[in-house]
């Protein structure tokens, strides 16, 4: 069902932003009105990557007021196939000075508010107050549920979407829409817990392309629902099958059952950064490396022990610490260390992973699985 305008207008735009968003003055159902309304309007994008790189170059043209953008993570070379936000030239710069830059060569009257910080449970509503929508295009579900129960309690629409090799799901989640229109959240298609042994990107492997076909999708689901036109995408769940050609619809309600958390208990994991790997090695510590094999078999931390997550996972109590736990950048490192020590075994994740380490050690890795 169309929904009524979640922004109010800006007042009358500069002539030469009048000039730039021209095609948007003369679209039914955007008009004047509706592109003085996207100026006025602060949309949230986490992360900058596969799907935050073309949901911020869209949301930028279409002169959005404001972007928050939210990533703690930098330019990798992997990242330049599908992250179209980002250049060579920017390896090893964050990834939120990519989106500022692009931003303002696009939308001069567009302002970008840079977090460089990594989003949890317990800094996601503050960093998200004050948004009028989120868009979420982050890899990890750990994030999505953090920022799902963010913009649950700040009542505020978010804007969802998944991808997976070469498949999709895009849809609008919002716990206080306006009269009339069912209150859907996150936990209504995922309940909390039950996608987090989701494959990552770098296990699974992401079609470049499918990531701009969704972030514009993403993109133009916070138009609609900046100025009121269209159908958003609440209560609905869009499916792309990539290889097949093939986009389809299916309904998504709120749970009547209530679903109860699944998802494991909260552990304190410390982090080590890369300077202070060798004391720990020379405090006794073993190296758990817990990548796939395709990965370790690039390079390895010299002397590291090689299990893959899924092992480690099965039967954490087998090892005997302490370890310093290690991956590609510090997301299954974590999860790894909090079986560790939910099972007894002191456990440290090593902060940034193996690309920190060959970032600071400044030489590739001397060892091979």
């Amino acid at each position: 069902m169309p929904l009524p305008p979640l922004v109010d207008p800006a007042p009358p735009l500069p002539a030469a932003e009048q000039e730039r968003t021209l095609r948007h003055a003369v679209l039914p159902g955007l008009g004047e009105m509706g592109q003085r309304r996207l100026a006025a309007a602060h949309v949230a994008v986490i992360g900058a990557g596969g799907l935050g790189s073309p949901v911020i170059l869209a949301l930028a043209a279409a002169g959005v007021g404001t972007l928050t953008v939210i990533d703690d993570d930098v330019v990798e070379l992997s990242n330049l196939q599908r992250q179209v936000l980002h250049r060579a030239d920017d390896l090893g710069r964050p990834k939120t000075a990519s989106a500022e830059r692009v931003a303002r060569g696009l939308s001069p009257t567009t302002r970008v508010r840079s977090r460089r910080e990594r989003l949890t449970d317990g800094n996601a509503a503050d960093l998200l107050r004050g948004a009028d929508l989120v868009v979420d295009g982050s890899d990890s579900f750990l994030t999505r549920e953090a920022v799902a129960a963010a913009t649950e309690s700040l009542g505020i629409p978010l804007v969802w979407g998944a991808l997976q090799g070469a498949a999709a799901q895009v849809t609008v989640f919002w716990s206080n829409p306006p009269r009339g229109a069912s209150r859907v959240v996150l936990n209504d298609l995922y309940p909390t817990g039950s996608a987090h042994d989701a494959p990552s990107c770098a296990e699974a492997g992401v079609l470049g392309p499918l990531c701009l076909q969704v972030g514009g999708l993403l993109a133009t689901e916070a138009v609609k629902l900046i100025v009121g036109a269209g159908e958003p995408l609440l209560g609905r769940i869009l499916v792309i099958d990539a290889w097949g050609a093939v986009m389809s619809e299916v309904p998504l309600a709120a749970s009547r059952a209530a679903v109860a958390p699944v998802s494991p208990p909260a552990v304190d994991v410390p982090e080590i950064a890369a300077a202070g790997l060798r004391s720990a090695r020379e405090g006794g510590a073993a190296l758990l490396d817990v990548r796939e094999p395709w990965e370790t078999a690039r390079g390895v931390i010299p002397g590291s022990i090689l299990r893959p997550l899924a092992e480690v996972l099965a039967a954490p109590a087998a090892f005997t610490g302490p370890v310093v736990v290690v991956c590609q950048a510090g997301g299954r490192a974590r999860r790894a260390a909090e079986a560790l020590r939910a099972a007894g075994v002191e456990a440290t994740v090593l902060s940034g992973g193996y690309t920190a380490w060959v970032a600071a050690t400044s030489t590739p890795a001397e060892a091979h699985a």
